[in-house]
């Protein structure tokens, strides 16, 4: 079973209590701040909201957190702000202009499998948080778009692409990439790989797919 299989299971029987599949404190805070964020929306959401969830007190969760904010921003520590690292190490080693934007959104794909509900709500939903809260996806949608633009860049110079428009491009791709946030389900018919499959197929092919063979 998948870690992202394991919290839609505990997010359908509710939230965790510390304790329960090993799960501390401070994680059971998270994972249920990040439910009530992921339906609610940041600002649908309330300290009071998720301590009431869990039956422990206020000031518990701004003891660990300090604030809702510091709520958000811990769950972007562990999934989002990883993210451009994630992606430049998956390029590591590889010097084929083509191989590295496959493995660059193989990766993507992989890490929004992972922690699509965070993804989401930057990249699709982006939800308004407070000012440090944006600054942060901001950043990160900016480090994204800047390994995509120079990776778009070298097949350009490769002569495998031949647009004009390089950031139109890259966010064409990341539009892709970033769209399968809202329809993707982990418990759909398909495993991930094989969306996974698909999705790079149609970004480095188009719609007539690679040629067999």
């Amino acid at each position: 079973m998948t870690a992202a299989s394991t919290r839609n299971r505990r997010t359908a029987a509710g939230p965790a209590r510390p304790g329960e599949d090993g799960a501390s404190s401070r994680d059971v805070l998270l994972q249920t701040a990040l439910d009530f964020f992921s339906t609610r929306g940041f600002s649908g959401t309330s300290i009071r909201d998720i301590a009431n969830a869990l039956g422990v007190s206020v000031s518990n969760i701004y003891h660990y957190f300090g604030s809702k904010e510091g709520l958000w921003l811990e769950i972007m520590e562990y999934s989002v702000k990883a993210l451009p690292q994630r992606l430049e190490s998956a390029l590591a080693g590889l010097e084929d202009p083509l191989a590295r934007v496959e493995a660059l959104v193989k990766a993507h794909l992989t890490v929004s499998t992972s922690h699509q509900r965070e993804l989401r709500m930057i990249f699709i939903e982006q939800d308004r948080l407070t000012v440090g809260g944006d600054k942060v996806n901001h950043d990160v949608q900016r480090e994204v778009l800047a390994i995509y633009i120079r990776e778009l860049e070298a097949l350009r110079a490769a002569g495998i692409v031949r647009t004009r428009h390089l950031k139109i491009l890259a966010f064409n791709v990341l539009g892709v990439v970033n769209w399968q946030l809202r329809w993707y389900r982990g418990d759909g018919p398909l495993p991930a790989d094989d969306v996974h499959r698909e999705i790079i197929d149609f970004i480095l092919h188009g719609l007539h797919g690679p040629t067999p063979g």
